[in-house]
């Protein structure tokens, strides 16, 4: 199965600002633009915003081809978005909205591309503690993700890797040649995953 990404950008390895500003400070970043894009309404504000973004993005090192293969997986679904936002509210409400997509997908991406997956997660477990008093377990919380952050990628592969075979049969068209290896294939990555869990005792419900 060949790598995949999917719409955040993998991390690149870096001593730039970014990759050196505490985690809380991201995660604040993250959080600031997804409270922002429901707050901005001027487009010129949202397309500055995303402007700064990128520029701090490429500043990282990361480069301009990760930052559009975070966005490329979109670029279908903005398309559509926009073209109904501007038949049903116009242009600008249209473009608002689409800039404010992609300033938390560029925002989210800067955060993977500048943390490693594992600092990611302890920055989780550190996070979810003070929920441990009502009965959360920040472990299984950061487990969870990370198995998340695995099988995302995994099964957009999958997808990939189907559609091109479908294609070099003529078979592109057809639902079921594309759904149903898929669908085969991810419910058993979800057992393996599944039962690697439970050889290492994790998963099981604690007495």
């Amino acid at each position: 199965m060949r790598g995949h990404g999917f719409l955040l950008a993998n991390y690149v390895p870096g001593n730039s600002l970014v990759h050196r500003s505490p985690l809380a400070l991201k995660f604040l970043l993250v959080f600031g633009c997804g409270l922002a894009s429901f707050i901005i309404q001027d487009w010129l504000i949202s397309g500055a915003v995303l402007a700064g973004l990128c520029c701090l993005f490429l500043l990282t090192g990361a480069g301009p081809k990760r930052l559009w293969g975070a966005i490329r997986p979109l670029a279908a679904v903005l398309l559509v978005i926009g073209l109904f936002q501007w038949w049903q509210l116009g242009a600008p409400t249209a473009a608002r909205i689409v800039l404010n997509i992609l300033v938390c997908v560029v925002a989210a991406s800067l955060l993977t591309a500048t943390t490693r997956v594992q600092q990611l997660l302890d920055g989780v477990v550190k996070a979810a503690a003070p929920f441990k008093r009502l009965g959360a377990d920040p472990e299984r919380f950061a487990l969870t993700i990370g198995i998340m952050l695995r099988s995302i990628p995994y099964i957009a592969g999958t997808f990939a890797d189907v559609r091109d075979s479908a294609r070099a049969r003529g078979l592109e068209r057809n639902p079921r040649a594309l759904i149903l290896p898929v669908f085969i294939t991810s419910v058993a990555f979800a057992r393996q995953t599944g039962e690697a869990l439970a050889a290492r005792g994790l998963g099981e419900a604690e007495d």
